[in-house]
């Protein structure tokens, strides 16, 4: 077989493949066997038809179009493999010349995306960031004390209309028209809170137990997301949250310590903890779209129309224009994020060891709210290890990139993110992100040998 490359642009290249008719021989034998063990021709023997007569029968064209879609594959395969070609998404293929006769040579090109090269800084020690002093305030030592009380509290009737910061038993029920689309019954909701429907604070506020309201509001999910719904909520009961007493009782309540003060200093010093890991994390921030606006990442403009078109059906807005050109956006910067952070990790020869892979597993898996053995072999069963493989090196990649970088904070002073590892640190990194990763997509399933 022989194949050569061509360029097309830094995302897309074009392969031509030519196949010596003695190459493609063992997949045509395999067609009119496939063919002769599918038809019967009285005198022969179901499975014993020979060649001529199947090429009567079925003609020899059919016989080569199986021939040859059973072979693309593998040539496409050797093609890519020789020409060190790394192709993302679906390759379209185009079957130029087919073997007429015994000899001819089975001719075909193939246009593919490609992963692009990137040009990388020798490296990155030249990069600095400021970030946050890392000093927690008064105020966030209060705001966890509060979330500590919080998490003791009480809930207690009071007979009186509803105001923010109520705790209130609701019924809902959303219909478009006469169709009734979601209802619920009992649903527990903090007035004030904002996470559940447009409108519902405001309807709420100022009603009693037993009254009912009604309202119209988008729906927030569903088949219909972002429709216009007629809400009605009913109001069971309203509750009030009563905290304890901040002092020693609520000390020993509530942790190992004794006194209040004590209790007090743990949780200054957790606060000023969470501030250091907050400097890490605006430090990757920071580094990461350092790296973005000075490196020229292509990326291939069908692999994102692909994506975008997924996400938007998967939401039911495939005509939103506004939309679109968000999720567009937001998918560009992931897969120059991902093109990066892989080149990267092939540059510094990042290394996934056993115990990295399993960690990450166990916190995927509690993510999904699996048991990590089941998780393992659903992801083992769908073939994506490869893919969490991927994850883990960008993140290894990453966290190599910010042990290089030099980080200072508002103040002038340096700050050292082993305190808060860069690489528990650039664990965060896909984590949520941004609205594209929504789909849990990891972009590395484009990697391989797409076959035609």
């Amino acid at each position: 077989m022989k194949s050569a490359v061509e360029t097309l642009n830094p995302t897309r290249v074009k392969l031509t493949v030519e196949v010596p008719f003695e190459e493609l021989k063992p997949s045509l034998d395999a067609a009119y066997a496939t063919i002769g063990s599918q038809i019967q021709v009285p005198g022969f023997r179901k499975g014993k038809v020979p060649s001529r007569i199947i090429d009567q029968r079925v003609g020899r064209g059919a016989v080569l179009q199986e021939a040859v879609n059973e072979a693309l594959p593998q040539f496409y395969g050797q093609a890519v493999e020789e020409n060190k070609v790394r192709p993302i998404g679906q390759p379209e293929v185009d079957v130029t010349e087919v073997p007429a006769e015994d000899g001819q040579d089975l001719k075909f090109t193939v246009e593919v995306d490609v992963r692009p090269e990137l040009e990388l800084p020798d490296d990155f020690s030249g990069i600095t960031v400021e970030v946050d002093e890392a000093k927690a305030s008064p105020e966030d030592v209060e705001a966890r004390l509060i979330a500590l009380q919080e998490r003791f509290g009480t809930l207690k009737g009071v007979d009186r209309t509803v105001e923010n910061g109520d705790f209130v038993s609701i019924d809902l029920k959303a219909s478009i028209g006469d169709e009734e689309i979601d209802s619920v019954t009992g649903v527990s909701y903090e007035v004030g809170s904002g996470n559940m429907l447009d409108g519902l604070d405001e309807a709420l506020a100022g009603m009693a137990a037993e009254e009912t309201k009604s309202f119209t509001a988008p729906l927030a999910g569903g088949d219909r997301e972002g429709e216009d719904a007629d809400v009605v909520v009913t109001v069971q009961s309203v509750k009030v949250r009563e905290l304890p007493a901040l002092d020693d009782d609520f000390a020993q309540l509530a942790s190992e310590f004794d006194t209040l003060k004590e209790l007090r200093e743990d949780v200054t010093k957790q606060a000023d903890q969470a501030a250091k890991f907050e400097q890490g994390v605006q430090a990757r921030d920071k580094v990461l779209e350092h790296l973005l606006e000075t490196i020229e990442i292509p990326v291939p403009d069908g692999v994102v129309e692909a994506e975008v078109n997924q996400h938007l059906e998967g939401e039911n807005r495939l005509e939103d224009d506004e939309h679109r050109a968000e999720v567009d956006a937001n998918t560009r910067k992931a897969l120059k994020a991902q093109f990066l952070l892989d080149a990267i990790a092939e540059k510094t020869e990042v290394k996934v060891e056993q115990p990295e892979l399993i960690e990450y597993l166990v916190m995927s898996a509690q993510q999904y709210g699996m048991d990590p053995n089941q998780f393992a072999q659903a992801i083992d069963q769908q073939g994506q290890v490869p893919a969490m493989v991927a994850e883990v090196a960008r993140r290894k990649a990453l966290a190599a990139v910010l042990e290089q970088a030099k980080v200072v904070d508002t103040a002038g002073q340096p700050v050292d993110l082993n305190e808060v590892t860069a690489t528990d640190v650039a664990s965060q990194l896909f984590e949520g992100g941004s609205e594209h990763d929504h789909e849990g997509h990891d972009h590395g399933d484009h990697e391989g040998h797409d076959h035609a």
